[in-house]
């Protein structure tokens, strides 16, 4: 297929102009015209880039590209440069969808992991400047909440971090989610009336006050609970665009 065909279709899949992200959503680096093999993997790194190159890729699509508000201006020296040079080189597109792919209603993160657990009466969660970038959903039963993080830690092979807030029945049946570094969205599970919050990151003071306030909070793993997402969309792009040759390329990274 044409890069401008693929760029059409996943902007279309997405919808980037509804959400204010701190990147560019898209095609951040244009390489050859012609798609007919496409890596896919969670962040645009130096190891995901040598990779595509080295596996003569057409593009790569990422749910962390290259450039982000929070770095500002950036040189192409060191480290950073070692990462779009590959790109550049081999004439590799990128493609980066951040909020996009984390609120995706089908194949998001957060909606690839609500049916990893089995969640049901699906609906949006997590408001972003007027979008969504998670899901929220029930459990057929409740569940303990100590069994439910042996649960999710098996689900996304990745250790879990827990609040054990005290003054619950430890039960859960509701749940809100968010991947990635959304620390403090537990406030919005907790105002919505759900029983536990999972995301990726957990922060020092956010533990406490989850906790403090009876919110079961889960932390599996910025990557690892990010990867499920990239994966739902290689496999959606395969079924639509049979003939691409495509492969998801995992990372060690245990954050």
């Amino acid at each position: 297929m044409k890069r401008i065909e693929l760029e059409s279709f996943l902007n279309n899949l997405f919808k980037p102009e509804l959400f204010d992200d701190y990147c560019p959503n898209g095609l951040q680096v244009e390489g050859r015209p012609n798609i007919e093999k496409i890596i896919f993997a969670v962040s645009a790194t130096r190891e995901s880039t040598e990779y595509a190159a080295r596996k003569d890729a057409c593009a790569l699509i990422v749910h962390h590209g290259l450039f982000w508000k929070f770095h500002g201006t950036r040189t192409l020296t060191g480290p950073f440069a070692k990462r779009v040079f590959p790109l550049i080189k081999e004439e590799i597109n990128l493609f980066g969808y951040h909020l996009p792919l984390d609120g995706h209603a089908e194949i998001g993160n957060a909606a690839s992991i609500a049916m990893l657990l089995g969640l049901t009466k699906l609906s949006p969660f997590g408001m972003y400047k007027g979008a969504s970038t998670g899901i929220k959903g029930e459990l057929e039963k409740p569940i303990d909440a100590l069994l439910f993080k042996k649960i999710l830690g098996e689900k996304l092979h990745h250790s879990v971090l827990y609040s054990n807030p005290e003054e619950t029945n430890g039960q859960i049946k509701t749940i809100g989610i968010i991947t990635g570094g959304a620390n403090s969205q537990w406030r919005e599970a907790k105002s919505m009336g759900l029983d536990a919050y999972i995301t990726g990151e957990m922060s020092e003071h956010d533990f406490h006050e989850s906790r403090e306030s009876g919110m079961h909070m889960f932390a599996a793993g910025h990557h690892a609970t990010e990867k499920l997402g990239i994966q739902s969309l290689m496999k959606y792009i395969q079924k639509e665009f049979p003939t691409l040759e495509c492969e998801f390329l995992d990372s060690e990274n245990p954050a």
